[in-house]
């Protein structure tokens, strides 16, 4: 199959999902877009994908990692199964956008949408650019049609004025999880509120793990407990974790026990560990490949665009199971290391046996470990040999750190 970077929405509805491993997933149904506020090109988020007995549910565009002529393929992963329940600033492309009204800038006629088209652009990320347009035709006979880019028609974008939370939120599209955090912290709070409930449910645990700790448990706790509970599942493990440390232990069970067991059991793993310990700090989520893995495998899993640089730095080798804790951890192989390798190589191979760093490791250990191998990213191994997680640098920096250094940051 050849893969494509442009595609028309009608073509891809229908059109089979598949994992990484070839079996079918279901059908895609719908494409989800962000409207923004001007002329500028909706961001596609996701596909809205119908699987067993009918049931829709919703895959981020990050996940796809193929769009080809007779199919979508997905990346590595667990699939969030939960129905799919439309946020507030989501536009269903077939469902919404189809058989509207627009006006054609360069002639001022009006026209009606007919189909669009979505392209990949250079950071990876899919935006609505095109719009296939037609005019009212006489006589029973069609009018002439337009394939015009997403600029060169009105009608569609979202208004400049008004205070609904789409509007803000189209604003603040473009910024990255950090910047979107500080400028939450800037607004008043029930404005706040407002925003945190339109975000759909990833962009708002991005933007949960750059707030303090005050303002996180402030925000989860407007949230409804179904969508709280949502919203956790998607966090980083140790992110999780460490926001509901900071909850009541009856606020948290009750929020372990709405999330999905899958996703929840790695975060009670965490909880059981001391927050100033390798293991109150690690991720329990890092790239673990069996011992059988080429190196052409490792350096497709460190290409995944949801992981961080540090955890892409490397890999981790371990016998089954490869889900932690795993099977016994053999060793890892840093990015370098395989990009000078054959992609045939199996990454056992070329394996660093650095020791590896204890759950129990207090801090300040970690710490000297990290500045001993210069590091950005180290393995954690329990008692029995398992692989149970790693430490990024950039964990250790946010512990060592005072805790108000977010809020310093905002008003410096």
């Amino acid at each position: 199959m050849t893969t494509v970077t442009r595609a028309y929405v009608s073509r891809l509805a229908g059109l089979p999902v598949f994992d990484p491993n070839g079996d079918r997933v279901g059908r895609v149904r719908d494409v989800v877009v962000a409207l923004r506020v001007g002329t500028a090109a909706p961001r596609v988020l996701g596909l809205v994908v119908e699987v067993v007995a009918r049931r829709r549910i919703f895959v981020p565009m990050g996940r796809v990692t193929a769009v080809d002529p007779g199919a979508v393929v997905l990346g590595s992963g667990t699939l969030n199964l939960k129905r799919f329940e439309q946020r507030r600033g989501e536009t269903l492309v077939l469902g919404e956008l189809l058989d509207r009204t627009v006006r054609i800038t360069e002639s001022g006629r009006t026209a009606t949408v007919v189909d669009a088209g979505m392209e990949q652009t250079r950071t990876g990320d899919w935006v609505l650019s095109k719009l296939a347009v037609q005019e009212p035709g006489r006589l029973g006979r069609r009018g002439q049609l337009h394939q015009l880019g997403w600029d060169e028609v009105t009608g569609l974008a979202l208004p400049q004025t008004g205070q609904g939370a789409e509007t803000l939120i189209a604003t603040y599209r473009e910024l990255n999880a950090a910047d979107l955090a500080h400028a939450l912290q800037d607004l008043p709070i029930k404005r706040r509120h407002e925003v945190a409930e339109a975000l759909d449910d990833e962009r708002l645990a991005d933007v949960l793990g750059e707030l303090p700790e005050g303002d996180q448990i402030t925000i989860l706790g407007t949230l409804d407990e179904k969508r709280a509970a949502d919203v956790l599942e998607v966090m980083d493990p140790d992110d999780a974790a460490d926001l509901l440390a900071e909850l009541s232990g009856v606020d948290r069970n009750r929020l372990l026990e709405l999330m999905e067991p899958d996703e929840a059991e790695p975060v009670r793993q965490l909880l059981q560990y001391s927050e100033d310990t390798a293991g109150g700090i690690m991720t329990s989520e890092p790239v673990i490949l069996a011992p059988d893995a080429t190196i052409a495998e490792a350096l497709a899993r460190v290409r995944e665009p949801e992981l961080t640089p540090s955890l892409a730095s490397q890999v981790y080798v371990c016998r089954p199971p490869s889900a932690t804790p795993t099977g016994r951890y053999l060793g890892l192989a840093h990015i370098q290391r395989l990009l000078r390798e054959p992609p045939s190589t199996l990454v056992s191979g070329v394996l660093d046996d650095l020791e590896p760093l204890r759950p129990e490791a207090p801090l300040g250990e970690v710490t000297r470990y990290f500045a001993t191998y210069n590091l950005v990213a180290a393995p954690v191994v329990d008692a029995q040999g398992r692989l149970v997680g790693a430490v990024s640098v950039d964990d250790v920096l946010d512990h060592l750190l005072p805790d108000d250094w977010r809020e310093r940051g905002r008003r410096g």
